[in-house]
């Protein structure tokens, strides 16, 4: 019998371990990988080991499908990107109308990454917690760029990979409450406690949806979308 299996883009934040989680549960053999691209929120990568840790021990049935995890040394995309994401500036608008922690590129190269280990590995499956519904408006999150990615890497490697984006089209209180109907309290609380979102990379402060600065854009959009599925429970 052919076992179903999927590489997952896995950064130690909250939409990526939604990803993981859904795809423990449709896919027999489940891999991650995480990219060290310089990033200036580091901790995520810190994150991302604790958070595949504690998954084995709060669902061991799911568990059972986790298989190896991949990380990617791309230090270089630092070097050319210059952006608040990769180095110590503030975060603002641009002429370009795109906030300045937009990393050009980096979905790009970290699906033709992916593709390469899944090449490897015999995984046509990709998945990417990409989202176009509620996000920072990067060109690169957008189900258009994901498509033509596809035919890319189909064309490029003669093989069919498929890039599955979950999230693409639910915005950030729809992400929450699909990891409740998923792995209910104990994957909300595992989120809120242990992936990582902010892009300034502060651990210090807990709020009431995890700990993060709670002023760059990646904890208003994780708050915002938190308060309104907490609101839609009561």
């Amino acid at each position: 019998m052919t076992q179903l299996s999927a590489l997952v883009l896995f950064s130690g934040g909250q939409d990526s371990t939604v990803c993981l989680f859904q795809s423990l549960t449709r896919f027999d053999r489940v891999e991650t990988v995480g990219f060290d691209y310089g990033q200036r929120h580091r901790v995520e990568l810190e994150c991302r080991a604790t958070l595949l840790e504690r998954l084995k021990t709060a669902f061991p049935e799911q568990a059972k499908r986790l298989g190896p995890d991949h990380m990617v040394d791309m230090g270089g995309l630092a070097a050319l990107s210059q952006t608040s994401l990769t180095r110590d500036v503030a975060i603002e608008m641009t002429d370009r109308g795109l906030p300045n922690s937009f990393v050009p590129g980096r979905n790009l190269l970290f699906f033709t990454y992916a593709a390469a280990l899944g090449y490897r590995r015999g995984i046509k499956t990709l998945v990417g917690g990409m989202c176009e519904t509620d996000y920072s408006g990067y060109p690169d999150c957008r189900q258009d760029t994901m498509d033509a990615l596809e035919l890319a890497l189909r064309l490029g490697t003669e093989t069919d990979f498929d890039i599955q984006t979950p999230l693409m089209r639910i915005d950030k209180a729809g992400t929450w409450a699909l990891a409740a109907e998923l792995g209910g309290p104990v994957l909300v609380d595992l989120i809120i406690e242990n992936t990582h979102t902010c892009y300034l990379g502060d651990r210090t402060t807990r709020h009431a949806w995890g700990y993060g600065c709670g002023t760059c854009p990646a904890c208003e959009l994780r708050a915002k979308g938190y308060n309104i599925w907490k609101t839609s429970l009561d």
